[in-house]
């Protein structure tokens, strides 16, 4: 039986309408993960180290499709919670035709710029042309991955996430097929990776663009419309912290990479993109998990079921706590494996790799706790809460963590720079539920 936007949600009922999201998160994280383990143990480090170093600006400009899903997305079910289901299409439509306007705009203007950016980052003579190679074209197909991260959240709203967890199947299992077969058996190196990935993304964006545009079962469906600036500025203001999340994040990924640069050159770029690899896989958890969530809460402060908005603040925050101590004791266990999977070839490597993740995987105790309020405060059409939250937790915090922290503590303070970050963050996320609890009632 489907489960409507409208229902009081159990923890039973809660977990059968998340786990697409949480298992679309989990595999599209997986299959960007297969693109760097094919890297490195068929290319070799250099050309691991040189994709790492260019990804946090190609994941930057991605970021715009989160903005745009997660702030349009909670604007559309907070539209079809107060009954206006036309209306909602009307505003679905114009996010879509914003992503892809955003997107060729991006594509064109980051595939001019790849190779002097690829030199501020700090590539080598020997990363340069892996760094142009794979961002150019990861660039050229921009707009695809822009619209795969806006149908993400859509197809929630729609009550249809097992169709999106299908698109993302899809893409998945058309980039690891696509990887083995130009890296491992035509050999096409960074190449063959970064059209693997690109293709992939096709799948998984056009996928929701045929759907949405035919008639179709869901909530949702592309429409004519004219474009409204005032309510692209009203769906993107609230999203902005999810485009800040992105933008901070990679940002952030740059300075590491400068720090690891100096403390240890190539080898601790290389060990801080298997790092961040499997962080993806970790925090996708938690993002899925809001994801699936976020309609449920904008549907029902649309809708003034406050109750409602109690039973999910209080379950959301329990599991996220409970989950974050799972994902560190198991990110414990196995960081030996997992290190060994992407750099087991270089016995250095795999010990400076698995001694780090050891340290980096405290972060994950509170992650989902801070991850859950952005976005609990995105749900409720506040974008400035949720972005101040997201800017301090992932911008500010992290760089003054890594630059001071490697002060005092060399290289070890690089590693456990994130984990002081989501310390300060979680402090400062309870004091915003407290300070906001009487203005929308969930406490």
């Amino acid at each position: 039986m489907k489960i409507q936007l409208s229902e009081h949600f159990t923890y039973t009922k809660l977990f059968r309408f998340c786990l697409p999201s949480i298992v679309m998160m989990i595999f599209t994280s997986i299959y960007g993960v297969v693109d760097g383990l094919f890297i490195s143990n068929f290319v070799g480090k250099v050309a691991f180290a040189s994709v790492n170093l260019v990804m946090p600006f190609i994941m930057m400009i991605g970021g715009i499709g989160f903005m745009i899903g997660t702030g349009g997305s909670a604007l559309v079910a907070k539209t079809l919670g107060e009954g206006k289901p036309e209306l909602a299409n009307r505003y679905f439509t114009m996010m879509v035709k914003l992503a892809v306007i955003c997107g060729l705009t991006l594509a064109v203007i980051g595939t001019i710029l790849i190779r002097p950016i690829a030199l501020w980052l700090g590539a080598t003579d020997a990363m340069l042309e892996y760094c142009v190679t794979y961002g150019r074209i990861a660039l050229i197909f921009n707009t695809t991955f822009i619209l795969q991260n806006v149908f993400q959240s859509f197809f929630v709203v729609a009550q249809k996430p097992k169709l999106g967890l299908t698109a993302i199947v899809l893409a998945g299992i058309t980039n690891m097929v696509l990887d083995a077969l130009f890296i491992a058996v035509f050999h096409w190196g960074v190449t063959g990776a970064a059209l693997a990935t690109a293709l992939s993304e096709c799948v998984g964006g056009l996928f929701g663009l045929f759907y949405f545009l035919r008639p179709n079962t869901s909530l949702l469906r592309l429409v004519k419309t004219k474009m409204q600036p005032k309510v692209l500025l009203m769906a993107c203001g609230n999203g902005a912290s999810e485009l800040m999340t992105n933008i901070s994040t990679s940002l952030v990924s740059m300075l590491y990479n400068f720090q690891l640069l100096r403390f240890s050159g190539e080898n601790g770029v290389a060990t801080y993109g298997v790092l961040m690899y499997v962080q993806f896989v970790f925090l996708a958890m938690f993002i899925g998990y809001t994801i699936g969530t976020s309609p449920i809460v904008s549907y029902n402060y649309g809708a003034g079921n406050h109750k409602e908005l109690k039973n999910m603040l209080r379950k959301g925050l329990l599991i996220m706590s409970i989950a974050g101590c799972i994902l560190m004791a198991l990110a414990q266990i196995l960081s030996g494996p997992l290190a060994k999977v992407f750099v087991g070839y270089d016995e250095t490597l795999f010990d400076m790799t698995k001694h780090a993740f050891r340290i980096f995987s405290f972060a994950f105790i509170l992650a989902g706790l801070n991850v859950f309020t952005s976005a609990f405060f995105t749900a409720l059409n506040n974008g400035a809460i949720s972005a101040s939250i997201s800017f301090l937790r992932t911008l500010v915090f992290q760089m003054l963590s890594v630059l001071l922290l490697p002060l005092i503590l060399g290289i070890e303070g690089i590693w456990i720079a994130n984990t002081v970050a989501e310390i300060c963050a979680c402090a400062l996320s309870g004091i915003l539920l407290f300070k906001n609890r009487k203005r929308y009632h969930y406490i």
